[in-house]
């Protein structure tokens, strides 16, 4: 029992710390085009594939609906991307990038290697990156296992 609840030996811990950091290292470099890291995640599921509805976008990311909705709203009310209903089903909304929108894909493309490098050190090198995804990819598999 002893040393269970030190926070040294909290998994949970480590990967909040190192999220958190990361994240704000993306600050700097999302800020100066007005965007934040969320907003960023966004980007990169719509430059994958634009002219999505909502519930994918949101199950990409793996969050509620109604934690994407607002998020959406404000990137809409910025000019980045369009709400607007499906033509098959009214209930459904579209979420599309505007010019602007595809615009930034060029202006961050320096982000995913920026940070990349940031991370790298001692024991995390460009061969290690894909056994790291591995792992955290086993980890989130297991706690979220209807991916």
């Amino acid at each position: 029992m002893d040393g269970c609840f030190s926070l040294d030996n909290q998994l949970c811990f480590r990967l909040y710390t190192a999220s958190r950091l990361i994240t704000q290292a993306y600050h700097p470099l999302l800020s100066e085009y007005g965007l934040t890291y969320p907003q960023y995640l966004v980007l990169l599921v719509l430059w994958e594939q634009d002219a999505q509805p909502v519930n994918d976008i949101a199950k990409r990311l793996m969050l509620e609906t109604n934690t994407v909705t607002p998020l959406l709203k404000r990137m809409e009310a910025e000019g980045i991307l369009t709400r607007t209903r499906g033509s098959q089903d009214a209930r459904q909304i579209i979420v599309a990038l505007t010019p602007k929108g595809r615009s930034l894909q060029e202006r961050l493309a320096e982000v995913p290697e920026t940070i990349g490098n940031s991370v790298l050190c001692k024991r995390i090198t460009p061969e290690t990156i894909p056994d790291l995804f591995a792992m955290l990819d086993d980890i989130i598999n297991q706690l979220h296992p209807c991916i």
